[in-house]
């Protein structure tokens, strides 16, 4: 089977006596900002599926309640998300990672971004919405930054091929699983390489490959000697499976054997024991052993019963059919099977029930997630212009300040005011002052540079934020706006009166905060102001400093 990708790419399972210990793995990434020790454990954290949920889950919980980096009590969050998906809790699951993921997305943290694209593949994937897991899965490679060291990177790969491999693009899956095997080589734990190598050997033999994935199988057990690493269970039912499927009954009865005795010790999800219990019998089987085979399928049959494994369940009655007709009893077997059919129509429509409550809760939560985005939105925007409003830059502008410091991308702060706009108001009326305002956020949204945005900070005072632009280039930019505006048409709203504004501009030193840039630009504006209006005003002094008209 596919094996379980964690964070990490590896599965790991804490010790009994210290369930989340902090082991030694470097953090997500220096840009998250978090304490050592505090990132450390979130990363056990995500990486940790074994059998404790609600352990995992309460220690997320701790974090999200201590820490005091809002980024750290996301991703505390998402792992709470992620126990509860796991756990049956869809609507609030889901919930709970697309808010994180728009978080993420408004405040630029990459790793986040991609760490909830990667769960919300998996919920669409268990609800049957296969193309949701690969669009899902296609942006969360995206996400990750060049800087995500590789083997953190991994597991985005090898889900981008599972998906691939789900949605029937074989050859796709191939080479994303050659990707993830250079990625695995980074690694000092063969555990990564050895995971890239089953789920690759698992999507060969779904694809009807046996011969391929047996291939894939050899250079799997090669690498285990190497290393002097064992095959997990996991692996196990991999190759057991590529055996039957090849006809080599004997070897995957030993084989699955092996995956059941370390099914105790191994990070495995509930279902896993049942699955490989009912592997054993349909190998017993073939291999002309009923009686055998029947205590086998006899033990997984109560394992299904016990823990509710209903789909297994279902299977279990098709291999009990096949079990009487391999003994001859075919009356039995005729039951057994209409027994099966109507078992595995009740399932199926159990599971089309359960997929629709399923689909319809997530569909109010994408539904209120719009609705709340579109207030968000407004809250964000200037009613009367439609430019972003200062709590837009107060959210925003920050982040940017300190991308450019780390990048040392220039990012260029603008502040334009309206020259005698008092006597606008007063001689043309307010309305026509409004009119004005709104003809200015036009044009100047026509001008918004890429990477940056205009806003409206009150009154007759509007912010430009430009990225990756030098002095002199940002200067021609800044002197264009001041001319596109002088130029315009304005005797319909303004009669004689003129309209044109004066522009302050500074840039963004290392370390800068945004109070002292917009202060620096304030200080340009107030020069340019001083110089005679309508001009362009650098580096906070003098009317020499001017772009002057």
């Amino acid at each position: 089977m596919f094996g379980v990708t964690s964070a990490s790419g590896v599965d790991s399972t804490p010790g009994v006596n210290a369930p989340f210990a902090v082991d030694s793995a470097p953090g997500v990434n220096a840009a998250l900002a978090l304490d050592s020790a505090c990132g450390a454990e979130l990363d056990d954290l995500e990486d940790w599926v074994g059998r404790d949920p609600a352990g995992r889950a309460a220690r997320a919980a701790e974090i999200e309640r201590e820490t005091g980096d809002e980024a750290t009590r996301m991703r505390a969050r998402l792992i709470r998300a992620d126990v509860a998906e796991r756990s049956g809790e869809l609507r609030a699951a889901a919930e709970a990672m697309w808010l994180i993921n728009e978080w993420a997305h408004a405040h630029g943290n990459r790793y986040l971004i991609a760490r909830s694209h990667l769960l919300l593949g998996r919920t669409y994937r268990n609800l049957g919405d296969v193309a949701a897991l690969l669009e899902h899965a296609v942006a969360a490679v995206e996400a990750l930054e060049d800087t995500v060291p590789p083997r953190r990177r991994l597991p985005y790969m090898v889900k981008y091929a599972d998906a691939l491999t789900e949605t029937g693009s074989i050859d796709a899956a191939r080479e994303r699983y050659r990707q993830a095997e250079e990625l695995a080589r980074h690694s000092t734990d063969p555990r990564d390489r050895m995971m890239v190598l089953n789920n690759h050997a698992y999507a060969e033999y779904l694809a009807g490959e046996p011969e391929r994935a047996w291939a894939v199988i050899r250079r799997m057990r090669a690498t285990a000697v190497t290393h002097g690493h064992r095959l997990d269970p996991n692996d196990l039912d991999t190759v057991a499976s590529v055996q039957i499927a090849l006809g080599h009954y004997e070897d995957a009865e030993t084989t699955i054997l092996a995956a059941i005795t370390g099914y105790p010790d191994a990070p495995l999800e509930a279902d896993a024991l049942p699955e490989f219990l009912l592997t054993l019998a349909i190998t017993r089987r073939l291999l002309g052993d009923p009686g055998n085979a029947q205590q086998t399928l006899d033990a997984c049959r109560e394992q299904c019963e016990a823990h509710g494994h209903g789909e297994i369940l279902v299977r279990v009655m098709q291999e009990q059919a096949e079990l009487y007709a391999a003994t001859g009893a075919f009356e039995q077997a005729f039951a057994e099977h209409k027994r099966f059919h109507a078992a595995e129509k009740e399932v199926l429509s159990a599971a089309r029930e359960a997929q629709a409550r399923n689909r319809q809760a997530l569909f109010e939560v994408n539904e209120a997630r719009q609705e709340a985005e579109q207030f968000r939105e407004q809250a964000r925007r200037d009613p009367l212009t439609g430019l972003r409003n200062r709590r837009y830059v107060d959210e925003q502008f920050p982040g940017l300040i300190e991308q450019a410091a780390r990048t040392g991308v220039p990012l260029w702060a603008a502040l334009l005011d309206l020259d005698h706009f008092k006597q606008i108001n007063d001689l043309c009326t307010h309305e026509a002052g409004d009119r004005v305002l709104v003809e200015v956020a036009r044009l100047l949204i026509a001008a918004e540079p890429a990477g940056g945005f205009a806003a409206r900070l009150g009154g007759e005072e509007f912010l430009l934020v430009a990225s990756g632009m030098d002095r002199a280039q940002a200067a021609a930019f800044l002197e264009r706006v001041r001319e596109t505006v002088s130029a315009h048409p304005w005797q319909p709203i303004t009669g004689d009166l003129p309209v044109t504004v004066s522009i302050g501009a500074d840039s963004v030193p290392p370390g800068d905060k945004q109070s002292e840039l917009l202060a620096r630009a304030d200080a340009c504006l107030y020069a340019a102001k001083r110089g005679g209006r309508n001009r362009v005003c650098f580096d906070s002094a003098t009317p020499d400093a001017a772009v002057r008209d």
